[in-house]
C-alpha cells in the first residue's frame, strides 16, 4: 500500500491594507466621509463581499479634484417688471456685483420698446472651486402698455442656447468641453400686490415652464405685513396649481422618498418672499445686509424677516447641481428630440464647414 502524500499547504495571500487618509476627505472637502467598503455584500443590490480594500471610495475625491481644476458653469435668468430689485437680489445671492443694474434706468432714459436680453458673465471662486456665473437680465419685460407675446424674445433666447449646444454636440470633431450657455434657472419676480397674479405672470410661467426651470419669488416682500405675505403666498400657490403651472422642483422628477420629502418642504415654501440689499448696517453689534426703513432695519438673511436665506440655501447649497441636471436631462433632451424628429436627424458638422445651413 503506497503512502498518502498530504496536499501542499500554501500560505494565504496577504490582504492589502487601506492606505492611510484614503477615502477621508480633506477638511475643506464638501463631501461626507465614506462608509466602510469591506464585507458589505449582503445588500439588496446583490454585491459581493470584498476581501480587501480596493479603493472604490476614492472616486468621490477624484471627482472633487477634477471639478476644482475645471470649474463649472451656472447660468441664471431673472425676469420681472422694472423696479422689483432683480439685479440687487442676484448681487445679494452671490455677495458680489455680478449683475449690471440694467433694470434701473435713470429718469431721463427711455424704457426699451422691446425686451432686451443682456447677459453678463463673471468667474467666482470660493474654497478653490471656480464657477463661471452668467446672469441673464430681461429689461423691458412687462413694462409696455401692450404686453402681448412679450415672453417670445425670452423663449427664443432660451431655445437659441439649446440650439448652440446641439450644434456643438453633432460636430464630428467636438470640443473637449462644450461651452454651456443654456439657462439653468429662471427666477420669476412677482409684484407684491397682495391680491393675485397678473394674467401676464400666469401666461409667462405656463408657456416657459416646460423649457426652463422656473423659480417664482415675491419681490420686495417687506412692503407687506407678515399676515398679508402668508395670505398672498397661499393665493399664488393656488393660482399656479389651477393654471397647471409646474415650477421647479417638479414632482415627477423626485428620484426617491428622501428627495420627495425634501422637495415637498421646498414646494410648500414657494413662492419665496424675498428682500434684496447690498448695503450693510450695524445691528446688535453685527454688520448685516439689510434695508433701512422708518421703523427699523429689514435684515435680508434673517429668516424672521424674509425667506432670502431659504431661497439661497435651496438655489446654491442644495439644488444647484440638480438644476443643471434637470436642464440637461429633461429640458434640453426635450428640445433635442423635437429638433431631431422635425428635421429627420441633424447632419454632423465638420471643422471645415462654416455655414449653419448644414444643421
Amino acid at each position: 500500500m503506497s503512502d498518502v502524500v498530504p496536499p501542499e499547504v500554501r500560505p494565504k495571500p496577504a490582504v492589502p491594507a487601506k492606505p492611510p487618509n484614503v477615502g477621508a476627505p480633506s477638511p475643506s472637502s464638501p463631501f461626507p466621509p465614506q462608509g466602510p467598503g469591506i464585507g458589505g455584500g449582503g445588500g439588496a443590490g446583490g454585491g459581493s463581499a470584498l476581501l480587501g480594500y480596493i479603493g472604490i471610495d476614492t472616486i468621490i475625491e477624484q471627482m472633487r479634484k477634477k471639478t476644482m481644476k475645471t470649474g463649472f458653469d451656472f447660468n441664471i435668468m431673472v425676469v420681472g417688471n422694472s423696479g422689483l430689485g432683480k439685479s440687487t437680489l442676484v448681487n445679494t445671492l452671490f455677495k458680489s456685483q455680478v449683475s449690471r443694474r440694467s433694470a434701473g434706468w435713470a429718469r431721463d432714459e427711455k424704457i426699451p420698446k422691446t425686451i432686451e436680453i443682456k447677459a453678463v458673465s463673471h468667474v467666482l471662486e470660493e474654497g478653490g472651486v471656480k464657477m463661471k456665473l452668467t446672469v441673464v437680465d430681461t429689461p423691458g419685460f412687462g413694462d409696455q402698455i401692450n404686453n402681448d407675446n412679450c415672453w417670445e424674445p425670452i423663449s427664443k433666447y432660451i431655445n437659441e442656447q439649446y440650439e448652440k449646444f446641439l450644434k456643438e454636440e453633432v460636430n464630428i470633431t467636438r470640443k473637449k468641453r462644450i461651452p454651456d450657455t443654456r439657462v439653468h434657472c429662471c427666477i420669476y419676480f412677482i409684484t407684491p400686490t397682495g391680491h393675485s397674479l397678473r394674467s401676464l405672470d400666469i401666461e409667462f410661467m405656463k408657456r416657459l415652464s416646460h423649457s426652463v426651470n422656473i423659480i417664482p419669488v415675491i419681490a420686495k416682500s417687506d412692503t407687506m405685513t407678515i399676515e398679508e405675505r402668508l395670505e398672498f403666498k397661499q393665493r399664488v400657490r393656488k393660482e399656479l396649481e389651477m393654471g397647471g403651472i409646474e415650477f421647479y422642483p417638479q414632482k415627477e422628477f423626485d428620484e426617491d422618498m428622501e428627495d420627495k420629502s425634501d422637495n415637498d418642504k421646498i414646494r410648500e415654501a414657494m413662492p419665496f418672499a424675498v428682500v434684496g440689499s447690498d448695503k450693510e448696517y450695524q445691528v446688535n453689534g453685527k454688520r448685516v445686509l439689510g434695508r433701512k426703513t422708518a421703523w427699523g432695519i429689514v435684515e435680508v438673511e434673517n429668516p424672521n424677516h424674509c425667506e432670502f436665506a431659504l431661497m439661497r440655501d435651496f438655489l446654491i447649497r442644495s439644488h444647484l447641481q440638480d438644476l443643471k441636471e434637470v436642464t440637461h436631462n429633461i429640458h434640453y433632451e426635450t428640445y433635442r428630440a423635437k429638433r431631431l424628429n422635425a428635421n429627420g436627424g441633424l447632419h454632423p458638422i465638420t471643422t471645415g464647414d462654416t455655414q449653419e445651413s448644414n444643421l
